[in-house]
């Protein structure tokens, strides 16, 4: 299927698809990957809501520079796809590195985001806990990277009864992207800056999350303002995923309850 595109101000082409029907909602992706990450569970929030999703820089139908990755820029282009939409503002819900983009861009934009939703996600920076270094030195190992992060996305009973390929297994096009977004969500630090964010906001965190470690939820959702957290009891790193019977049903409920408040409830 060929994927709509805009043009960023700098030239550079950005895929996206819109789907469903509602209030707008843009979904975030994690690192490497383009919008094929959340195909497995869009059609949860197709009855409630517009989903917007894109590629990042290096992924899928967008383009692939051969610099210039940053979370700053993701952000700056999820804002450019809102405004080519018309859409004035969105709820979010980014999961691992998406939830660091949904974090930037409510930082970056205020204006574009009335609620957020942050999925397996941390502050960055030095305050974050990090995935013990025995399983970080074996993802940097070709041999035992794609078994590995099997293992760290879903239980092994759930990818018995599934054998793949799972959509969050996506790599950035080259190697210069797949470097440059690595090099993006490694140096996020946001955690002077959240304090600043004043929308509606939800956390959740897989408990069995070895990737991003499930404590990092309490830290996040401690330095946003009126910040919830919710963890899925079994969850690994997709838990939107493996989970999703669980998972969707509170970003739904959330979004539902936030976005019929007053407008200036989030002010």
């Amino acid at each position: 299927m060929i994927m709509p595109k805009f043009t960023c101000p700098d030239g550079l082409a950005v895929a996206y698809r819109t789907s469903g029907q509602g209030t707008p909602l843009l979904l975030l992706s994690g690192q490497g990957n383009g919008m094929g990450w959340w195909d497995p569970i869009v059609a949860d929030f197709e009855s409630d809501h517009l989903v917007i999703r894109f590629d990042y820089l290096g992924t899928g139908g967008s383009d692939a520079p051969a610099s210039g990755y940053s979370l700053g820029r993701f952000a700056d282009d999820a804002a450019a796809l809102l405004d080519h939409l018309g859409i004035e503002s969105s709820a979010v819900y980014g999961t691992s590195m998406g939830g660091k983009v949904a974090q930037q861009l409510a930082l970056r934009h205020p204006a574009r985001v009335n609620s957020l939703v942050i999925g397996c996600s941390s502050t960055g920076g030095p305050n974050t806990l990090r995935m013990p270094k025995e399983i970080s030195s074996r993802i940097a190992d070709p041999a035992s990277k794609e078994a590995l992060l099997t293992d760290l996305m879903y239980s092994s009973a759930w990818t018995a009864e599934r054998p793949g390929p799972y959509a969050t297994l996506g790599e950035a096009k080259t190697p210069q992207a797949r470097l440059g977004h690595r090099r993006a969500s490694n140096g996020h630090d946001a955690w002077d800056q959240l304090g600043a964010i004043a929308v509606p906001t939800l956390v959740l965190h897989g408990s069995d999350d070895l990737m991003v470690p499930p404590a990092n939820a309490d830290l996040l959702a401690g330095r946003i303002p009126n910040a919830q957290v919710r963890i899925i009891p079994g969850g690994r790193h997709a838990y939107f995923e493996e989970c999703r019977e669980v998972a969707s049903p509170i970003v739904l409920d959330f979004l539902a309850e936030v976005l019929a408040a007053p407008s200036n409830d989030s002010k």
